[in-house]
């Protein structure tokens, strides 16, 4: 296998051949999938509501990051690893900030950190650029902007905002970008962008025209759980229409515990095979010493 890095998946635009990314937020499941052969492995900030049960993404801490940061680079051999820099990093105020922060992910393991925003973002991917960290941008549907757009949206549905995202995307590029990540636009708005960009975009509800695809790995394996308080009738939940589930992984799950559950309360489990012993020799005083 060849290590992939920001040059590989250039190279892999002009071959035009797919790009395949995932996120992982453990050291078990990010060994799987880089073993699996995937070009990038995200961090993503969607570790507060898939792992730590958030109702969004926005209160996942820089240290909550840093924790799946380093779990996740013991499991990644050959995949590009890029980790999400948290809401409240990217914010106006001096750059340094942001700088510091990314240089802290790169010391745990990251090779690059993606930001979220468009050209108003531009200024940051300079600045890191400048300190030689590596930039994965992202437009469209960004979800640290979830309450500025009023919900989950589809964003460039009209004329004129699919112009600007279009602008962003080219203010990115030539801030320094090495990739954009292309969230919850239409097909057509992302095969353009795609077009007009030297660098690749990563689509995830973008279309199929996109240089690559992202998913969520919990969304992929089936394993997305809404929070509480709905009820065991939420396990089920709703997914975007954008998400394949290759694995239904949470009806495995719930049925082995159940299993388990099941065999502790009839007296099952443990078995004499699943239970340690003494020697006939050792067990023999220590019956003595009971009996009497």
């Amino acid at each position: 296998m060849e290590k992939i890095t920001t040059q590989r998946l250039a190279a892999l635009k002009r071959q035009q051949i797919p790009i395949v990314a995932l996120t992982a937020y453990d050291y078990p499941t990010a060994a799987l999938v880089d073993a699996a052969g995937v070009d990038v492995v995200l961090v993503g900030d969607s570790l507060a509501n898939v792992i730590l049960g958030y109702e969004n993404t926005l209160p996942v801490t820089v240290e909550e990051m840093l924790a799946a940061l380093r779990a996740v680079r013991r499991g990644v051999r050959w995949a590009l690893l890029v980790a999400d820099l948290p809401f409240g990093c990217c914010h106006p105020g001096p750059s340094s900030r942001t700088v510091e922060t990314s240089i802290a992910f790169l010391k745990a393991g990251a090779e690059a950190v993606k930001l979220e925003g468009g050209r108003s973002r531009c200024g940051l991917v300079q600045s890191l650029a400048d300190a030689a960290v590596p930039v994965l941008g992202h437009i469209g549907l960004t979800p640290q902007s979830v309450h500025a757009m009023g919900g989950y949206r589809v964003q460039g549905k009209t004329a004129k905002d699919a112009e600007a995202l279009l602008e962003d995307a080219l203010a990115l590029e030539e801030a320094g970008a090495f990739a954009l990540v292309l969230e919850g636009i239409p097909r057509e708005v992302a095969t353009r962008i795609t077009g007009r960009l030297a660098i690749p975009t990563i689509g995830i509800g973008a279309g199929e025209n996109c240089d690559g695809q992202i998913l969520v790995l919990a969304d992929l394996l089936g394993l997305t759980v809404p929070p509480p308080p709905e009820g065991p009738s939420a396990i089920e939940g709703r997914k975007p229409r954008f998400v394949r589930e290759y694995l239904n992984l949470r009806r495995l799950i719930l049925e082995a515990v159940e299993r388990y559950a099941a065999d502790v309360r009839a007296g099952s489990f443990p078995s004499a095979a699943e239970t340690y012993r003494l020697s006939e020799a050792e067990a023999a005083p220590a019956t003595a010493k009971s009996q009497a």
